[in-house]
């Protein structure tokens, strides 16, 4: 929506620019137009007009880059309406519409600016990516021996996934796109997110979209070690959230292990994760990182699907400063076929709470990649 918007703006804007030029020099027909372009000031108008055209094809290619050509026929336009403020002929209502519609286009390209900074998410989380990405040679294969001591449901989770005779996972990078909830009384926002999980030495890196009432937002959260901050920008100017501490040490070690468990069932092996069977479809087990400890129980069903993750070990916040903590569970499906794993594509998180149960968040995967040696870059 928000897409249109800015594009109905671009194109208002532009025919604003080619009818001050008719207006300015009297043009009723267009033949006349040449003529009045050979004059500087009407050259001008012409030129701001085409610029205009120019970013509405960029911004539609999705070139990163289209807001330079925005800048600068905003400046020329700005030039042109100071040039003419006093042009009877032409009218003032062109020319404070003209400075409306710039003042509207202006938000959006200084927050692209802002977007292709160093310090933007966007340049600081493939920074993170590419520190990690190695050639990865002789990747071992994933055998029966690897998983004698797994429990038995998931030693059949593992067969059912296609884990077993393929390449250990060292990594994975995803593209999905999802809805989320701020609070159990706000509406759903559409966001799209991307994310890249490191198993060699632990890390998890989640880059998020989304925009409210027409304004955009993105997050960075990350996981290093055992330390995970979270932190959200509107328009990649303003920080609204920026979340670190223990309390959220301990909430993404959690998501960390929940990802091993929903996304790369192959490093169920891990060594610092103790098993405990419930019973044929339930397990219980304990995942350590470092000085962090949590516990989660893992459900499946008769063909060794996990159904559901649920876990005490972590907690809610909205803000980044408040924490509570809460049973939070992970229930997905849809099993579908990449490159000979099955994964669940569709999963929901949800907050389990006095009150009732909140979801937050519908996942739906739309493509998964493991053992990855390049970086992918952030979705347009």
């Amino acid at each position: 929506m928000l897409r249109i918007v800015f594009l109905f703006v671009v194109i208002i804007n532009a025919i604003m620019h080619l009818r001050g030029l008719l207006r300015s020099f009297n043009i009723s027909e267009s033949h006349h137009l040449l003529q009045a372009i050979l004059k500087m000031s009407g050259f001008l108008w012409f030129l701001v007009f085409i610029l205009f055209i120019i970013v509405l094809l960029l911004f539609l290619l999705k070139q990163n880059y289209w807001w330079i050509t925005a800048a600068l026929a905003i400046i020329l336009s700005l030039i042109l309406m100071i040039h003419n403020w006093s042009n009877a002929e032409l009218g003032r209502r062109i020319i404070v519409g003209i400075i409306i519609l710039n003042l509207i286009i202006i938000f959006p390209v200084i927050s692209a600016c802002a977007s292709t900074l160093p310090s933007s998410f966007p340049n600081r989380y493939k920074s993170e990516v590419q520190d990690r990405l190695e050639p990865l040679d002789n990747i071992p294969i994933l055998n029966e021996t690897d998983i004698r001591h797994l429990p038995e449901p998931v030693k059949k989770y593992l067969n059912y996934t296609g884990a077993i005779g393929k390449p250990k996972v060292i990594n994975f990078r995803l593209e999905a796109n999802g809805k989320m909830k701020r609070n159990e009384g706000s509406g759903w926002l559409d966001v799209t997110a991307e994310q890249y999980n490191f198993y060699n030495d632990y890390a998890r890196f989640f880059y998020i979209k989304s925009s409210l009432y027409g304004i955009p937002f993105d997050g960075l959260h990350k996981y290093v070690g055992n330390k995970a901050t979270m932190q959200i920008k509107i328009a990649s100017l303003i920080t609204v959230v920026d979340a670190k501490g223990k309390e959220m040490d301990q909430s993404d070690t959690v998501t960390f292990f929940n990802d091993m468990c929903v996304f790369a069932p192959a490093t169920l092996i891990d060594k610092n994760i103790q098993w405990e069977q419930v019973d044929s479809l339930t397990v219980n087990a304990k995942f350590t990182n470092q000085d962090i400890e949590i516990n989660a129980t893992l459900y499946f069903n008769e063909k060794g699907e996990m159904v559901n993750f649920v876990t005490d070990y972590r907690y809610l916040s909205e803000d980044g400063d408040k924490y509570k903590k809460y049973k939070w569970s992970t229930p997905v499906r849809n099993y579908k076929d990449f490159n000979g794993r099955k994964i669940p594509t569709y999963g929901e998180a949800i907050w389990h709470t006095p009150d009732g149960d909140f979801t937050y968040f519908k996942l739906d995967l739309k493509d998964i990649k493991y053992n990855v040696e390049k970086y992918y870059g952030v979705n347009a």
